[in-house]
């Protein structure tokens, strides 16, 4: 499975970015999928996840009333619309995609993107 993000830049305090993450190769019908990021001096944070129906959504409660995921299985992707951007908002943003095999017991796989750099200037 590879995973490809983009929609990273720059932008303004208040302004708004839309990221994707585009999905190739063995892709599993019942993977969920999310997207974390990584501020220099911080731990990476989970930032938002969702089931392959879309059915249960997380957000961190730094992003809540702000971001929004979705996805679109038919195209494989997913979506992280991110508005009223904060200076605190800046990281880079890592997609990935999680899936149990059919073994037993089952394996988790996770894979990852390479990430997205947001800078949010203030």
């Amino acid at each position: 499975v590879q995973l490809v993000e983009s929609g990273g830049g720059l932008v303004q305090a208040g302004g708004s970015l839309r990221l994707s993450c585009a999905a190739s190769g063995s892709t599993s019908s019942n993977n969920d999928m999310g997207w974390y990021r990584e501020a220099p001096g911080k731990q990476r944070e989970l930032v938002a996840a969702i089931t392959n129906s879309g059915s249960t959504i997380y957000y961190a409660d730094s992003v809540k009333g702000r971001f929004t995921i979705s996805r679109d299985n038919a195209q494989n992707t997913m979506y992280l619309q991110m508005n009223s951007l904060k200076s605190e908002d800046t990281a880079v943003y890592y997609c990935y995609t999680s899936e149990f095999g059919t073994s037993d017991p089952p394996t988790l796989s996770v894979y990852w993107g390479q990430g997205t750099q947001v800078t949010v200037s203030s």
